[in-house]
């Protein structure tokens, strides 16, 4: 079975990890989280493309050669201004070597746009990763592994991996840039990845709106058969089942309506809690088993990250709009906490996810404030 590159990388790029990366770039830690779950993907799908084009495998290999070991000494790179400078330059020249500089300044641009940093911080950022993603293909390929052939296999069997850990939304801003084109067909879901994820969380709403009318209908047609002074206690149970579900078809429509609302700063915050919790239940559904939970971990640390950006922004907001965000988070609530308890409970995931799914609370929890 081909490794998961993502998760692999992911897996060494834990939450303490990206917060010294922040501290050595001198970045605000939310930005730079978010930029490395979208950064990570993003640059295994350009080398993709590297592995794609003739001679590129055999670049690829020798640029993770140049890597080995680096994972292992990695955060006593970071120990001084110049040893990050030093690191963020090599990376930033493996990345215009491979890439090219057009291909690059894409890819920051970006990474720029989906994780609010600026253009020379995701170029940073950017630099400083390359390293830790030919590091980690260096340590699972090992020293025999590191040929033009074995490389070529390896990216050619990592466009699902790569498209299912991309953000929401984000695929379409990569797609936009011409950096997916590698992936073929599989690039495709990832830049409607983020409309689905709307129209999903819509179907849901109307289906939730459907299934209540149809109850009421269903509840008049059997009432009928009842005797006739039945009717009058029938009419006023309809009655306030009516009253009782007016709040929840009116926070339906304040959700539909909380785009022009809810736009902060230019940034859509209802689309974009819309799509975390459109790819949080996706994902949470996904999980049955501990290598499930695995695989699912960096869509997981990609939708707190959004949601953590999101919450940085509530002091921004009106108390008008706060509670426009309360009601469009309060609903699906529910449902995402089912889904937590149910993967939590399955054998060996909670030492997997659980201290991501316990910041995601967290930061949830200030949503719904």
């Amino acid at each position: 079975m081909a490794p998961n590159l993502v998760s692999l990388v992911m897996r060494f790029l834990t939450p303490d990890m990206i917060g010294h990366i922040a501290g050595a770039l001198g970045l605000d830690r939310s930005d730079t989280s978010s930029a490395v779950a979208g950064a990570v993907p993003a640059l295994l799908a350009a080398f993709s493309g590297v592995a794609a084009r003739p001679g590129g495998p055999q670049k690829l290999a020798d640029a993770a050669r140049q890597e080995t070991g680096t994972l292992d000494r990695f955060a006593s790179l970071l120990g001084t201004t110049s040893q990050t400078s030093s690191v963020t330059e090599r990376g930033s020249q493996m990345l215009a070597s491979l890439l090219g500089d057009r291909e690059q300044g894409a890819l920051a641009g970006a990474i720029s746009k989906y994780s609010g940093l600026g253009s020379s911080a995701s170029n940073s950022v950017l630099g400083m990763l390359a390293p830790v993603v030919m590091g980690t293909l260096a340590q699972q390929q090992g020293a025999r592994g590191l040929d033009a052939s074995s490389i070529a296999n390896v990216f050619a069997n990592q466009k699902e991996n790569i498209v299912d850990a991309l953000p929401s939304g984000f695929g379409k801003l990569l797609g936009n840039a011409g950096l997916l084109d590698s992936l073929g067909d599989t690039a495709k879901r990832a830049a409607m990845a983020g409309g689905e994820a709307t129209r999903a969380a819509a179907a849901s709403v109307a289906r939730t709106i459907d299934d209540t009318r149809r109850s009421g209908a269903e509840a008049a047609t059997a009432s009928s058969r009842w005797l006739m002074w039945v009717i009058p206690a029938v009419l006023i149970a309809a009655f306030l089942a009516y009253l009782l579900g007016r709040p929840a078809e009116q926070a339906v429509q304040q959700g539909a309506t909380a785009v022009q609302n809810l736009t902060v700063g230019g940034i859509d915050i209802a689309k974009q809690v819309s799509d975390s919790i459109g790819t949080l239940r996706s994902t949470l559904a996904d999980i049955t088993d501990p290598a499930s939970a695995q695989a699912a971990l960096p869509r997981l640390q990609a939708a707190t990250a959004q949601i953590d950006r999101i919450s940085g922004m509530v002091g921004q907001m009106s108390d008008a709009q706060r509670k426009v965000l309360a009601g469009f988070v309060n609903p699906a609530m529910s449902t995402l906490n089912q889904l937590f308890d149910r993967v939590l409970t399955i054998p060996g995931v909670a030492e997997i996810i659980k201290p991501t799914i316990d910041v995601l609370k967290t930061k949830l929890a200030v949503l719904t404030a």
